[in-house]
């Protein structure tokens, strides 16, 4: 990683991590002034939450389909993926502090913008000044992390701030179920405020930095490797199938949950076997082969999804509130599951350029995303039942697999799979 330059007269001089103004404690961490940017986090990660389970209530209040409504999830993702990159090597070399505040700023504006619509066009506009504000902070958040504090400090940085992102997929649907009760916009403005807040306490808590520009073509050289490439399209291929049915969940789950504390405490369970299913690989993926480890994960999914679409197509109705939720937990642990190995994989092809990497894999992750939503919404536009969606996600896992498989070959052609304890420092964000 490059050096940390704090500008001349700003609160940061020396050595990262020894910021003046920044509560450190003996082990060199500012825990006081990470927390504000994992508050950060936790904002930009439960909106790409909170609508999900509010799909029917925003179609009727703005008079467009549920699969249309879905749309507004799927477009947040869809231009996180494709400006992330432009708007990380654009403001690379601006001043750091001052670019996580627009870009929070702007995140804010975006979601007042889609509280406040009285329009589904509206709403689709403030979701895209929304993702353009939420893309380049999450850039900025992390290049912020990690060079604030020295490299032997790096990984709990790190896991400091995605902490936010990794509670926010625990809460956000619950949240958004249970302040959406009287009005689906209420969860948005809550978003909002929390935001404001974390702009308040980012701006009177973070010294500013500055550390050398990387142009776009710098950020993009990994994806010279093909089998890079193709790592990245099975993180793309597993979001796909994720969100093929995670954006349509509600739908899918409400005729066997009537009651809608149901929904709320399935969606919560869901973001829990999420973070369960992290934590577990984790420790899976120190001990064994990243890639078995992912292996295993894309079977199990798999045959979750098919297990899925059979249990909603012919069990029998006091069987289907059981079976549908055994399946969208399972769905949970392993949808949370991959991400510690893929990522692990991904850094062992580009060891020199893992900050790039990983940036390269968020914009995957959420193109991934947008195209679950968009076809998930295709196929319920088609006249396909919200059951179905099971046996959609099933042909996306059918078709990611084998391309994993041939990445996989591909890479034990070039020895570079890092051993247990690399693999942990790939996870920590060590690099």
């Amino acid at each position: 990683m490059t050096s940390t330059s704090p500008e001349p007269g700003t609160p940061a001089e020396g050595a990262p991590g020894k910021a003046r103004g920044v509560a450190s404690r003996p082990d060199g961490v500012p825990y006081r002034t990470l927390l504000w940017l994992a508050v950060a986090t936790f904002t930009t990660g439960i909106d790409g939450y909170v609508l999900a389970g509010l799909l029917p209530d925003i179609a009727a209040d703005l008079e467009v389909s549920a699969a249309a409504a879905g749309q507004l999830v799927a477009v947040f993702a869809l231009t996180s993926a494709l400006a992330g990159p432009l708007l990380g090597a654009a403001t690379s070399g601006w001043e750091q502090r001052g670019t996580i505040l627009a870009a929070l700023a702007t995140f804010v504006l975006g979601n007042l913008l889609n509280a406040l619509a009285p329009t589904y066009a509206f709403a689709m506009g403030g979701r895209v000044v929304a993702a353009l504000g939420g893309c380049l902070l999450g850039a900025a958040v992390t290049g912020y992390a990690v060079h604030l504090v020295g490299p032997q400090h790096r990984g709990r940085a790190l896991s400091i701030v995605l902490g936010g992102w990794m509670t926010a997929t625990a809460l956000g649907v619950p949240v958004g179920l249970i302040l959406g009760q009287s009005s689906w916009r209420f969860p948005l403005l809550m978003v909002s405020a929390v935001g404001l807040v974390a702009l308040v306490g980012i701006a009177r808590r973070l010294p500013r930095l500055r550390h050398p520009a990387a142009t776009l073509a710098e950020r993009l050289r990994p994806l010279a490797q093909p089998r890079l490439v193709g790592g990245l399209l099975v993180s793309t291929g597993v979001l796909c199938a994720s969100y093929t049915c995670f954006t349509y969940a509600v739908l899918i789950l409400s005729p066997s949950h009537l009651a809608s504390w149901m929904i709320i405490v399935i969606m919560c369970a869901y973001g829990v076997a999420s973070m369960a299913g992290n934590a577990v690989t984790g420790r899976l993926a120190d001990r064994f082969s990243p890639v078995r480890v992912l292996t295993v994960i894309l079977a199990l999914l798999l045959a979750d999804a098919l297990f899925g679409a059979l249990a909603l197509a012919l069990a029998a109705p006091a069987a289907l509130a059981m079976l549908s939720l055994v399946w969208f937990l399972v769905a949970g642990i392993g949808n949370g599951g991959h991400a510690v190995p893929q990522q692990a994989r991904l850094a062992a092809m580009a060891p020199a350029s893992v900050p790039v990497v990983m940036a390269l894999n968020a914009s995957a992750v959420s193109l991934g995303s947008a195209l679950g939503g968009g076809l998930g919404g295709l196929v319920l536009t088609a006249g396909a039942a919200p059951a179905q969606l099971p046996l959609v996600a099933a042909g996306v896992l059918a078709l990611t697999i084998p391309l994993h498989l041939l990445v996989a070959s591909a890479s034990r052609l070039t020895p570079d799979a890092p051993t247990g304890r690399a693999a942990a420092r790939s996870r920590r964000g060590d690099g």
